[in-house]
């Protein structure tokens, strides 16, 4: 019986720089689908506050659909996703990690 599983989304920004990490949220989905809906909203987010050049790299993510058919594929192995949107100053980091779900 296959394991029925959750996946860990997650959202980060750092400044190199200086080192210091800041959250930017945290979501719980229940499939490959839902996990990247939620990255992809949280990258359009943090797109829209960046300057043209990164937000263009930011759209061309969001327009990708192969790139979103590898994150599908991935997460649905089991594998870990990762997508970095770099501008100036800051790092972006989104993830998403499948879990197992809990027993009750």
């Amino acid at each position: 019986m296959p394991v029925s599983r959750l996946y860990q989304c997650e959202a980060i920004a750092s400044t190199p720089d200086d080192g210091r990490t800041f959250s930017l949220g945290t979501h719980t989905a229940g499939s490959p689908r839902l996990a990247l809906r939620w990255l992809r909203q949280r990258v359009r987010h943090i797109g829209d506050q960046l300057d043209p050049p990164a937000a263009r790299l930011v759209l061309a993510w969001l327009h990708d659909h192969q790139a979103h058919e590898h994150a599908l594929a991935a997460l649905a192995s089991g594998t870990p996703y990762t997508h970095t949107v770099c501008d100036d100053t800051t790092r972006y980091l989104l993830t998403a990690h499948p879990a197992p779900r809990p027993y009750p």
